[in-house]
């Protein structure tokens, strides 16, 4: 089973490559546009393309060919020995939570869930300098 699973990839793969350069490799639908302005004859501006090439061709068959490839993937991943039951990130340890920060005689707490009372002795706020603090407010 794994042997035709892996064939199955490499044929994606494949597939995805030929698709890769084969659009890269066609003439543009609006390339001839230039040339209908004036420089050069252009059969046709906004209308039909005429009959389809062979690289066109080849694109929709690699297309075929990939999309069952992918649906055959899943297809075998989902009926055959798949035992994953959640993502990858189920696999990550989760650290535990550490332990709160004291100062004197209250307690700073990490986390923003639990609200705790502010410390007896709270520094005043530094206060602004440069050419914003200068601006009346």
């Amino acid at each position: 089973m794994s042997s035709f699973f892996n064939l199955i990839i490499v044929v994606q793969v494949l597939s995805a490559m030929a698709i890769i350069g084969l659009v890269l490799l066609q003439h543009g639908k609006g390339a001839d546009m230039g040339a209908a302005f004036g420089s050069g004859a252009s059969g046709s501006l906004f209308g039909a393309t005429g009959s389809s090439n062979f690289m066109s061709k080849s694109t929709g068959v690699a297309a075929a060919i990939f999309f069952s490839a992918t649906l055959a993937l899943s297809y075998i991943s989902t009926q055959h020995g798949s035992t994953v039951s959640g993502g990858v990130m189920d696999k990550v340890a989760v650290p535990a939570a550490p332990a709160p920060v004291t100062t004197g005689a209250a307690a700073i707490p990490t986390s923003p869930a639990a609200p705790a009372a502010a410390p007896a002795a709270a520094a005043p706020a530094p206060a602004a300098t440069g050419p914003a603090s200068s601006i009346p407010k």
